[in-house]
């Protein structure tokens, strides 16, 4: 059995949330509707846990931690961790002596290798769960590739990200090793709307179309049990983490009209190019509809402009519409001198060939290609939700 020296907090949730914090209990984990935070942070795991048996308790104290962490209030006491040395706090002092849960999210997901021999759950793997597929114009690096488990934390700030991070990799320590990682953040919409990525353009407009009607959340977010679904998926999503590099220097150096026939949007507004007549309301332009099929041959909005090739309004794109919810990032200088940066791409989806893997197929060798370059990532499932105060992330799959 593993050594666990750090006993995670009591499960059971405290009668009042403390401010900015979010509810463990759901249908679904937070961490997928909700708004993008300003920080995030994107880790992956290998499993070392030996048996099912740990497994079992290492997705329990998971959840109890992550339980802690988004509700708040003052640490635990008595839980410090002894390793025959010294005795140290539960708490590592990074947000100083009351822990504010500060908007933080924990998303959970796993990956395709964790229902391999080792635990007895191949015959409980979601049915569209695999390595991520390498597509024309990607350079996966396999070191920043795929794994067991996958942690999504988000929060109004980078320190509690950073908090959330040591905290819980502290109380998994046993049974969970990282793989990669990245960090991300997102920034206040400028002038409104949507936030922008690195290129300047805005990013997940077309979340607005579905995120107040459940009946499509349900369609397009929510996996169900099911045809070749096991029966425990209800209630989680595929989660698709895409680590993409961005060529800021060489976009920057292209005219603004090329900016926006690549991408097939205003830059400064984030409208189409072609917009449907008598649409256009100040301040919301970006969420105009395209006319494409006034500009049948691409004159104003390229044919293989990246929202066109990506949804051409015909209804042909409504079943591929899938969940946004991705970060910048910026890592500093390459080798050669570049900036290093590029995106954290997020999305959610109740079928990962039916809207992810078939809209990422449209978009092979459009002339975003020359711009970008996908280097890693993964595919993994969002647990479905906790019911209630004694439940935990992963027992529908582990029971």
């Amino acid at each position: 059995m593993p050594d666990h020296n750090t006993t995670a907090p009591d499960s059971a949730a405290p009668d009042v949330a403390a401010p900015d914090s979010r509810s463990f209990e759901g249908a679904h984990q937070a961490g997928i509707l909700e708004p993008a935070q300003q920080a995030a942070i994107v880790v992956a795991f290998l499993v070392t846990a030996p048996d099912r048996l740990a497994l079992r308790r290492m997705f329990q104290t998971l959840s109890a931690t992550i339980r802690y962490l988004v509700t708040g209030g003052d640490a635990p006491t008595g839980r410090g961790s002894d390793d025959g040395l010294v005795s140290t706090p539960y708490e590592n002092g990074v947000l100083g002596p009351g822990m504010v849960p500060d908007g933080l999210t924990v998303t959970v997901s796993v990956g395709a290798s964790l229902f391999d021999d080792r635990f007895g759950l191949a015959d409980a793997k979601p049915a569209r769960l695999r390595a991520m597929d390498e597509f024309p114009n990607d350079a996966l690096d396999p070191d920043r590739c795929d794994g067991d488990l996958l942690l999504q934390i988000c929060a109004d700030h980078r320190d509690t990200v950073l908090h959330a991070l040591r905290i819980l990799m502290r109380a998994t320590r046993a049974d969970l090793q990282v793989l990669w990682q990245q960090e991300g953040f997102t920034s206040p919409p400028r002038p409104s709307g949507t936030p922008r990525n690195l290129f300047g353009f805005k990013d997940g407009t077309a979340n607005h179309e579905f995120l107040d009607r459940p009946e499509l959340l349900d369609h397009l977010v929510w996996t169900k049990a099911g045809g070749d679904e096991p029966d425990w998926v209800t209630g989680g999503s595929y989660h698709v983490v895409r680590l993409i590099r961005m060529f800021v220097e060489f976009w920057d150096r292209i005219s603004i009209n090329e900016q926006q026939r690549i991408f097939g949007r205003d830059r400064d507004t984030g409208a189409p190019l072609s917009g449907r007549p008598g649409e256009r309301v100040p301040g919301q332009e970006e969420f105009q509809l395209p006319s494409y099929y006034r500009d049948a041959h691409g004159n104003t909005v390229p044919l293989t402009a990246h929202t066109r090739l990506a949804n051409p309004h015909d209804g042909t794109a409504d079943d591929r519409r899938m969940l946004r919810r991705g970060f910048n990032y910026s890592a500093g200088i390459e080798p050669n001198g570049q900036l290093d940066m590029g995106m954290i791409f997020i999305c959610f989806n109740a079928d990962l060939d039916r809207q992810f893997v078939a809209t990422q197929t449209l978009l092979i060798d459009e002339p975003l290609v020359d711009y970008i370059l996908p280097f890693g990532g993964g595919y993994f499932f969002a647990l479905p939700g906790v019911q209630t105060a004694d439940d935990w992330l992963g027992r529908t799959l582990l029971i």
